[in-house]
């Protein structure tokens, strides 16, 4: 059998920018037996009886030279049929080694041999399903499920980036035409050997910069079709890869007007949903994460507020079923960060108030009620003090006789009812610790107190002090209702004095205008 390598050298010679499916050039025919089969015995000898003129041939030689001349080719039929068995060959060689993926220890050995650049060299044959069956190995080397360490894993990775991956997976997807079934799966294995090499965050922003795989994703994404294919679902799924891993990445796409695309697309969905557990409702979310992770950008909030994004979010609070929980993460994001305020004022001048406060007044799951919390916490930190827009803000609070805030009182109860069983838990744990093993345990305690609910207790707290220091009406409302629980006004201080040790703690991550936002929040709790 011939070795892999030995063949990877024989037909890894094609342009990339071919449509060809099998090769016909003659530079590597030489060595190939071609013609007739040597007639039984010949041992090259020279024929002393003449059997090769005149009626001296056999009759299955006589047979393959009519069908010769018949063909008028000159033998290049043959040719072609060694030809193509060779490829044949090199496919089975190729699918042969995935079981390399069973084995990731010898991932740097692989690498070392030059097994990995030529396996790379393969995705530029001129016959594509060459291309498509290397692309399909790379894809399942690198799959997440491969128990590889991260050593074998870097030196695989290494080796493929160091051979040009990234440009030779696009200029595939340039190349292959998805109405053609293999090129459609070709296509389908690039798009997941994009998404395993963007674990890697490095890649991800590289990719970007080398090719304009954005560009590609962006207009695949657009595509019309009878049904969201599996294709374009999974390109948008990619694309949000590719946005979340890099903010060169968010830059690239906010100017390509990416924004304005994503709303255009998601409009379709204001009233209507997909399909429970289609590609089109995985798609739809997709777009919904690429249009999430943009707008924490200055320049995405901007460009949703050109787009009249904030309109189209509230017309889904208000209509949308499925679009409803997304437009509201949606909402959250864009308002958050030091760049949020115009968008926090735009909410407003849409009536976006209402729609709001009405799905404050009903249970939702945590995820909703942190992005509620989360959307009002944005508005009370970024409206200017005594603007007409920070009144309505808080006449939302005071009117029905402070319903919404015997609301905020009763969501404060219920995640502190959970919190405060995994704060005892934790108590008890680190009273038979030492102070070192305690140290090691912070990252899982946090963990578990993040699970219970600590951000969204945190949030509904910060609000509360918000309107005790804004309204008198309003803080003595929080008095009294806190007072039926057993509690004071300092309760809310301590939940905001712990967020401010956190911030202490850990003066990397912190972040100036809250840290003097809690300490000017906290006077008024005591």
């Amino acid at each position: 059998m011939t070795t892999i390598d030995e063949l990877f050298k024989i037909s890894a010679n094609g342009d990339v920018k071919s449509h060809g499916r099998a090769a016909d050039d003659d530079d590597n025919v030489d060595d190939i037996e071609a013609g007739p089969e040597l007639p039984p015995d010949y041992d090259g000898a020279e024929d002393e009886e003449g059997r090769f003129f005149g009626g001296g041939i056999t009759t299955d030689t006589a047979d393959v030279l009519d069908f010769i001349d018949d063909r008028d080719k000159d033998g290049a039929a043959v040719i072609s049929e060694q030809f193509m068995s060779s490829e044949a060959d090199l496919d089975a060689e190729i699918k042969s080694v995935s079981i390399l993926s069973e084995h990731p220890e010898l991932y740097p050995e692989f690498a070392k041999l030059g097994c990995v650049a030529s396996l790379v060299s393969l995705l530029s044959h001129e016959n594509t399903d060459i291309a498509i069956g290397a692309i399909e190995l790379i894809n399942e080397l690198t799959d997440e499920d491969v128990e590889a360490e991260q050593a074998h894993w870097d030196a695989l990775i290494d080796a493929l980036l160091d051979a040009d991956l990234s440009n030779l997976l696009f200029e595939n997807l340039k190349r292959m035409d998805e109405s053609i079934e293999s090129d459609r799966a070709g296509i389908y294995h690039i798009l997941g050997v994009v998404e395993n090499l963007s674990s890697r965050l490095s890649f991800a922003a590289k990719i970007a910069e080398q090719t304009s795989i954005i560009s590609w994703l962006l207009s695949r994404i657009q595509r019309s079709e009878p049904a969201v294919s599996q294709n374009k679902q999974y390109s948008a799924e990619v694309l949000a890869i590719l946005l979340q891993s890099s903010e060169s990445n968010r830059s690239q796409l906010i100017e390509q007007d990416g924004i304005d695309v994503f709303l255009q697309l998601l409009s379709a969905y204001r009233k209507r949903d997909p399909a429970k557990g289609s590609e089109e409702e995985e798609y739809v979310e997709n777009v919904f994460d690429c249009i999430t992770c943009c707008v924490d950008e200055a320049d995405g909030k901007q460009k949703l507020l050109d787009a009249e994004g904030i309109e189209l979010c509230v017309i889904m609070l208000k209509e949308g079923k499925m679009s409803r929980p997304r437009a509201l993460r949606l909402l959250d994001h864009a308002l958050g960060g030091v760049h949020g305020a115009p968008c926090c004022e735009k909410l407003i001048e849409a009536a976006g108030l209402k729609a709001i406060f009405s799905l404050l007044m009903k249970k939702h799951d945590d995820q909703m009620a942190e992005h509620l919390l989360g959307i009002l916490g944005s508005m009370f930190r970024s409206l200017p003090a005594d603007s007409a827009l920070r009144i309505r803000l808080l006449a939302k609070f005071i009117e029905k006789d402070y319903e919404k805030i015997g609301r905020l009182i009763q969501i404060r109860q219920d995640y502190l009812s959970k919190f405060s069983i995994v704060e005892q838990d934790i108590k008890q744990e680190r009273a038979g610790l030492s102070s070192t093993e305690q140290v090691s345990k912070e990252d899982e305690w946090l963990s578990r107190r993040l699970d219970a609910g600590l951000f969204s207790l945190q949030a509904v707290d910060v609000i509360l002090a918000w309107l005790v220091a804004e309204d008198e009406g309003a803080k003595t409302q929080i008095q009294n209702l806190l007072s039926d629980r057993d509690e004071t006004l300092q309760d809310l201080g301590a939940t905001l004095q712990d967020q401010l040790n956190s911030m202490n703690a850990s003066p990397d991550d912190e972040d100036p205008v809250v840290k003097d936002m809690l300490g000017t929040l906290l006077s008024y709790l005591h």
